[in-house]
């Protein structure tokens, strides 16, 4: 048992979280069933509008920059997230405020009371209790990320009005298949018949196309039905009766962020009746968004870069954003990932760019040794680059120490190594007299 009083709604957060980790045998076990049938004894349906997002990589950035938008026009939004960095109160946002301990357990308790016998995995539980917490607060406008695929992902469990799909790269392929059609039709499972379905990359796999059009949903596609020019300090969106010229860059960092900023606006058009904005809520949107850990580059010197990219394809992004950024001395790389990624994938995209490989380990059951990476880089004729340490606080640190001012070091890998790097930096910050 947990520390926590279920049978009267215990209010310590993470003994709610202990309890979520001990109901079910496996942490993904995809299917709706359980969801479906919590959802229906609790009653829960929104009247609000909803857009789900998404995509092997994007997602989250798409979905920040729709909550900033919204709520630079006036509107009241819920935004549900994952996975969170420094705390889980992060995947719960309320008009751009983390949702507090007490409103997180109320909700935890509240799925609790109605689940019974139900087994549900830490997602689903967590993703129960956000959809309560926002019937409760009534926001104008709920966006949903989806945790891993799409159709079987505990959020598709709650039909979008306007469903966006970032991309489809090669990842999660023990739940998802290998291959992109396979994927691609995981991830096209959030789409609704007769409403709008956004794919934010020119290449969609056929299985994403014919699956919009098997249902009935109405796809539009970034270089047919909307698109993105990059101008001089700005850039122009076209979309199917919206024209924006001289919008300014997206506060993320990153030149892919104007593909995922033309998803967010694609989506705004198509929500427009109920949902209008101005073009000064864009701009403003576009000029406040905010998320920690994708191309994230924190002031001081030596230049320090944060990023989640934890597989080939963001690895690939990553490699352009850190070439695009003015010369620099040496590249130091802290990097740790989970063993179950392809690491060897990410190594070679960025292979190019790094100097200096710190190798750490992560201490997750899923977490890769600072050995196991190191095996990696082998193959791939780098080890003489690498440095290996028990812990990526133990890698930041001495990349801070061997760093130079025109040096930059780069944090890469997982959502767990930029997590340990803020956390390191944290402490580091609250010893200083």
């Amino acid at each position: 048992m947990t520390s926590i009083s279920v049978e009267h709604g215990g209010s310590d957060l993470p003994g709610w979280q202990r309890h979520l980790e001990s109901l079910h045998p496996k942490t993904v076990d995809l299917g709706l069933e359980r969801v479906l049938a919590v959802k229906a004894r609790m009653g829960l349906a929104l009247s609000c509008p909803i857009i789900t997002v998404g995509g092997t990589n994007g997602k989250g950035s798409t979905c920040a920059m729709l909550e900033s938008i919204l709520r630079a026009g006036g509107y009241r939004t819920g935004l549900y997230t994952s996975p969170h960095l420094l705390r889980y109160n992060e995947r719960v946002r309320l008009n751009g405020a983390e949702a507090g301990d007490a409103a997180l357990c109320a909700a935890f308790a509240a799925v609790e009371a109605e689940r019974g016998e139900i087994s549900l995995t830490y997602f689903e539980f967590a993703t129960l209790a956000a959809i309560w917490l926002f019937i409760r607060e009534k926001p104008d406008v709920v966006v949903l990320e989806v945790g891993l695929g799409g159709r079987l992902d505990a959020v598709n469990a709650f039909s979008a009005d306007c469903a966006v799909v970032t991309s489809v790269a090669i990842d999660h392929c023990d739940y998802l298949g290998d291959t992109r059609a396979a994927i691609g039709f995981e991830k096209a499972g959030i789409f609704r018949t007769g409403r709008a379905a956004i794919y934010a990359e020119r290449n969609p796999p056929q299985s994403v196309v014919g699956h919009a059009a098997q249902i009935g949903a109405r796809m539009l596609q970034i270089g047919k039905d909307f698109d993105c020019r990059a101008e001089s300090g700005q850039w122009a969106f076209r979309g199917q009766d919206m024209r924006l010229d001289g919008l300014p860059f997206p506060a993320l960092r990153g030149s892919y962020q104007l593909v995922n900023a033309s998803a967010a606006l694609a989506a705004l058009e198509q929500l427009k009746d109920r949902l209008p904005l101005s073009r000064n809520d864009i701009r403003r949107g576009l000029l406040e968004v905010v998320l920690p850990g994708r191309f994230q580059v924190l002031p001081g010197r030596p230049q320090i870069i944060l990023d989640v990219a934890h597989n080939p394809h963001a690895a690939l992004a990553l490699a352009e954003n850190l070439g695009n950024l003015p010369p620099s001395g040496k590249t130091i790389a802290v990097f740790a990932m989970l063993r179950d990624k392809d690491i060897a994938g990410v190594v070679r995209n960025l292979r190019g760019v790094v100097d200096i490989w710190l190798l750490a380990g992560i201490d997750q059951p899923r977490g890769a040794s600072a050995e196991e990476l190191l095996a990696v880089l082998r193959a791939e004729d780098l080890a003489e680059k690498a440095l290996l340490f028990a812990d990526v606080a133990a890698a930041y640190l001495r990349a801070c120490n061997m760093a130079g001012d025109d040096d930059r070091i780069a944090a890469f890998g997982s959502f767990y190594t930029v997590a340990d790097v803020l956390s390191c930096r944290s402490a580091r910050s609250a010893a200083l007299p």
